[in-house]
C-alpha cells in the first residue's frame, strides 16, 4: 500500500510542543470543556443531535459568551470566534504559534482541528483530535472524500474499546491507530505502547490526542499492517480497528484496506499469532464476505493462526446493496452527481458479483496465544444487545475455555459450580399445563445470552451455590424425580458443559 497525499488537508498543530499542549489541556478543563460539561451546557437533545452531525441545536445553545460556549463554537462547531473572546479562555498566542488555532482575517480565529471531549472508563477527561468536521459530533459530520482524512471517535472505535481485555501488560500494539483512541485506552494499563498507521497524518494526530489528554507518548511507526514491527517483537495485547471496508479500490485510507475482498482482515488475523506473547490477546473489528456455496463460519475458522484460541462473534450481516449504500453515504457520494453515484454503486456490485459475494458480515475477532495441544475456536452469530464494556466477559470466556479443556465429564461431576448473578428463568408452555414445554435461562449481564434447558438442567442450575459437587446435586435430583442416578450422571455433563461454556455457571475451585 502506497503513501498518502495531504495537499488539500489543513495544516496540523505542532506535535513537539508538549508544554503548549499541557497549557491548552489545563485551559480546556478549567472551562469545563469535558463530556459532562457539554451535556450540562447543551442539554441531552442538542448533545445527541451533535452525534447525528446536526449542529443547529448546539449553535442555539451557545449564543452566550461564557468560556465553555466559546470553546464549543471554536472546536466542536468550527465557527470563527473573536480573538478577544478566545484570549479570555486559552493561551491564544501560543495556540496560534503552534498551529492549534489560525487567524481567519479581521479579529477572528478558528480551530485547525476538531477537539472532542471524551470520558475515559474511570472518569478521565480526555480529548480526541481529528480533522476538521470529522469527529463524531463535528460540524460537517463524516462525509469527507479526502484520501488521508483522519476521523475521530465513531461507533466502531467505542465498540473495540469496550470489548478489549483490560489489565496490566508490559507491551501493547495499536495497529492502524487513526486518531489514537485505542492507544489512549491501552496507555492506561500498558508499560509500553506502540501505535502504527499507514497514514503519517494519523500518527501526527495520535501524538496530539495523547498529549492533549495528558497520556504518555507512544512509539509511533508508519507502515501497513505488521510491516513497522520487527520480527522479534512480541506484544501482550494487540488491538486494531483496521480499514476493514470491502470496497472496489482504496479511495479512503481510513476505511479502505487496498486489498481484494476481505484479504486485509484475513491477513491481519493470520499474522497476529506470531506477534503475541504467550497468553497475550489480539482483538480486532473486521468485515468478512459471505461467499456463495461457502460456510462463513468455516471461512473465519481458516483465518485463525496456529497456537491461538479464538472467539469470533458476527454482530451484523448486510446484503451487498445495503453494504454498498452504507459506505457510499459514508464518503458523501450520495450528494455527488447522480451519474457518478450510479457508476460507483455499479463498481461495488461488479466487485461483489465477480467474487460471488452475497452478503457481508461485521463483528469482533479475539485471539489468545495458547500452548494447548488443541486450541479452541468458537465462531458464532450474536446480533442481540450486549452490555458494554465487555472486556472482562471476554477474559472470562477464555478462562472457561481453559477450565473445560482441563476437565472431562468425570471432572465436571466432581466440580463445584455457582449460578452467576442476574440470571432469570423463564418457563414456556401452554396455559394450565402441568409441566412447561421448555425452560429458558437468560442472562442480564455481559453477552445477555439465553439458552434452553430441560427441567433437570434448570433444577441443577437453580441449586448451584458452590457448596455441593455437581455429582451430588444430580444424585439428589435423581432421587427427587425417581430417575436412575447413573443414567442421569451419564446424560447431564453435556448440559453442564454448555452452561459453563456460555457463562451461566462459574466453577468454584
Amino acid at each position: 500500500m502506497g503513501g498518502v497525499s495531504h495537499t488539500s488537508l489543513s495544516p496540523l498543530p505542532s506535535s513537539d510542543r508538549a508544554d503548549i499542549a499541557a497549557r491548552l489541556r489545563r485551559a480546556l478543563l478549567d472551562a469545563s470543556f469535558t463530556a459532562d460539561g457539554l451535556l450540562d451546557l447543551l442539554g441531552a437533545p442538542a448533545y445527541a443531535a451533535l452525534a447525528r452531525s446536526e449542529t443547529v441545536p448546539a449553535l442555539r445553545a451557545t449564543r452566550g459568551d461564557t468560556p465553555l460556549e466559546t470553546l464549543v463554537r471554536l472546536f466542536l462547531l468550527q465557527q470563527p470566534v473573536p480573538y478577544t473572546r478566545v484570549a479570555d479562555v486559552l493561551p491564544v498566542e501560543d495556540a496560534l504559534e503552534s498551529g492549534w488555532l489560525t487567524r481567519t482575517g479581521g479579529d477572528e480565529v478558528a480551530a485547525s482541528v476538531d477537539i472532542r471531549p471524551y470520558g475515559g472508563p474511570d472518569g478521565e477527561d480526555w480529548f480526541i483530535v481529528s480533522d476538521l468536521g470529522c469527529a463524531v459530533g463535528g460540524a460537517g459530520g463524516i462525509g469527507s472524500r479526502e484520501e488521508g482524512v483522519v476521523l475521530g471517535v465513531g461507533g466502531a472505535s467505542t465498540t473495540l474499546a469496550g470489548i478489549t481485555v483490560r489489565g496490566p501488560v508490559g507491551s501493547a500494539l495499536d495497529l492502524g491507530t487513526g486518531s489514537g483512541i485505542q492507544a489512549l485506552h491501552v496507555a492506561q494499563h500498558a508499560t509500553r505502547v506502540t501505535a502504527t498507521d499507514l497514514n503519517p497524518r494519523a500518527l501526527h494526530i495520535t501524538a496530539l490526542t495523547l498529549a492533549l489528554s495528558g497520556a504518555p507518548a507512544a512509539d509511533l511507526r508508519q507502515g501497513s499492517l505488521f510491516e513497522p514491527v520487527r520480527a522479534d517483537e512480541k506484544y501482550d495485547l494487540i488491538v486494531s480497528n483496521p480499514p476493514f471496508v470491502i470496497s472496489p479500490g482504496a479511495r479512503l485510507t481510513y476505511r479502505d484496506g487496498g486489498m481484494g475482498g476481505d484479504d486485509l482482515c484475513r491477513t491481519l488475523v493470520q499474522e497476529a499469532g506470531d506477534r503475541l506473547s504467550e497468553g497475550g490477546y489480539a482483538q480486532f473489528l473486521a468485515n468478512w464476505q459471505h461467499v456463495e456455496g461457502e460456510d462463513w463460519q468455516d471461512r473465519l475458522r481458516s483465518w485463525v493462526p496456529r497456537g491461538c484460541d479464538a472467539w469470533i462473534v458476527q454482530r451484523e450481516v448486510q446484503d451487498v446493496t445495503q453494504y454498498a449504500e452504507l459506505w457510499l453515504r459514508d464518503s458523501g457520494d450520495h450528494r455527488a452527481d447522480p451519474a457518478d453515484y450510479q457508476a460507483r454503486y455499479d463498481a461495488w456490485l461488479d466487485e461483489f458479483e465477480a467474487r460471488k459475494v452475497k452478503a457481508v458480515g461485521f463483528g469482533w475477532i479475539t485471539l489468545r496465544r495458547t500452548a494447548a495441544a488443541e486450541p479452541s475456536i468458537t465462531v458464532e452469530e450474536w446480533p442481540h444487545s450486549v452490555e458494554q464494556p465487555l472486556g472482562e466477559a471476554v477474559r472470562e470466556h477464555f478462562d472457561r475455555v481453559d477450565y473445560l479443556r482441563r476437565h472431562d465429564d468425570a471432572g465436571l461431576l466432581a466440580g463445584h459450580f455457582r449460578l452467576v448473578a442476574e440470571v432469570v428463568q423463564e418457563q414456556v408452555g401452554l396455559p394450565g399445563a402441568e409441566d412447561p414445554e421448555h425452560v429458558v435461562l437468560r442472562q442480564h449481564r455481559g453477552m445477555r445470552r439465553a439458552t434452553k434447558v430441560d427441567t433437570v438442567g434448570a433444577g441443577f442450575a437453580g441449586v448451584c451455590d458452590g457448596t455441593l459437587s455437581a455429582g451430588r446435586i444430580l444424585d439428589a435430583i435423581a432421587q427427587l424425580v425417581g430417575e436412575d442416578p447413573v443414567l442421569l450422571r451419564d446424560r447431564t455433563p453435556a448440559q453442564i458443559r454448555l452452561l459453563v461454556e456460555q457463562g451461566f455457571l462459574e466453577p468454584v475451585e
